[in-house]
């Protein structure tokens, strides 16, 4: 049985005259997944059904609200589509700001993992940036960019940078440099380099950085509408605690938590897609 390496596995891959018997069984899903699918679905129907009895016997609802009620607040605004105008301006918001400093994370990021002299020049200038609260930059975005969708913009974006700005570094920085030497070896130019090993093993740490990134960039569009907003779920937010409306304030985080989970459901998809390439993890 003939065999080859790929280099970016370190793994021993069987080769065209291989005995198909020889190859690993395909993963194949069990009942553990539904079994912990249950477990979870019980988990949150015993916590709802503790809120809910607890609600108005040992606590107050006017603190906690109650599942009924929250879900009933929830029913009358997707009825009257009350909700989805203030969905939709958040979620332009977020994707915006998570694109923009998405793509500047990765940039800055290879930048400083490539090339260390610029790295040591900049590194004491991206710590202090980073040491800062970015929430607490919101009043200053305010009056540089005004009350519209670039200062919540510019906010999720500066959250998101620095989360991906790191993980791209560290994944760059990592790639295997025998690795990067055998390919010039072989003939490989710079393009190649970059495009064939470079991106490829940083792709993980990139991932990582995403999928941290992306629930910020809802929170730093909601933070931006509490500030100094008339729409979204932030201001939605805001306007409930004013009238004292507790179970609008847990409505609309139950929206912004369907909604980061449903995103995280998406940026997974194209991250098994992206790494595909990679031995599948056990659990992953």
């Amino acid at each position: 049985m003939s065999t080859s390496v790929d280099p970016r596995r370190g793994l021993e891959l069987t080769g065209p005259d291989s005995d198909p018997a020889d190859l690993p069984p395909p993963p194949t899903v069990g009942l553990a997944g539904w079994r912990l699918l249950a477990v979870r679905m019980l988990v949150i129907a015993a916590v709802l059904a503790s809120w809910q009895f607890a609600s108005g016997r040992w606590i107050d609802p006017f603190f906690v609200g109650s599942p009924t009620a929250i879900g009933a607040r929830l029913w009358e605004w997707v009825s009257t589509g009350y909700i989805f105008s203030h969905l939709l301006i958040t979620l332009q918001e977020a994707a915006l700001g998570f694109l923009a400093g998405a793509s500047a994370g990765i940039i800055v990021g290879y930048l400083l993992g490539r090339y260390v002299p610029l790295a040591k020049i900049l590194d004491p200038i991206v710590s202090a940036l980073n040491a800062l609260p970015r929430l607490a930059l919101a009043p200053l975005f305010v009056v540089w960019f005004g009350i519209d969708i670039e200062m919540k913009m510019v906010l999720g974006g500066v959250i998101v940078f620095f989360l991906v700005f790191y993980n791209t570094a560290h994944g760059v920085r990592d790639v295997d440099q025998e690795l990067q030497d055998v390919v010039r070896v072989l003939g490989a130019n710079q393009r190649h380099l970059v495009w064939k090993v470079i991106v490829p093993s940083a792709l993980p740490s990139i991932y990582v950085g995403l999928r941290m990134a992306l629930p910020y960039s809802l929170v730093g569009a909601v933070v931006g509408e509490i500030v100094a907003a008339n729409r979204g779920l932030g201001w939605l937010i805001s306007y409930s605690a004013g009238q004292f409306d507790t179970n609008g304030v847990f409505a609309s985080l139950v929206i912004l938590m369907i909604v980061a989970v449903a995103l995280n459901a998406v940026l997974g998809m194209t991250q098994r897609r992206a790494l595909k390439w990679r031995p599948a993890l056990v659990g992953g």
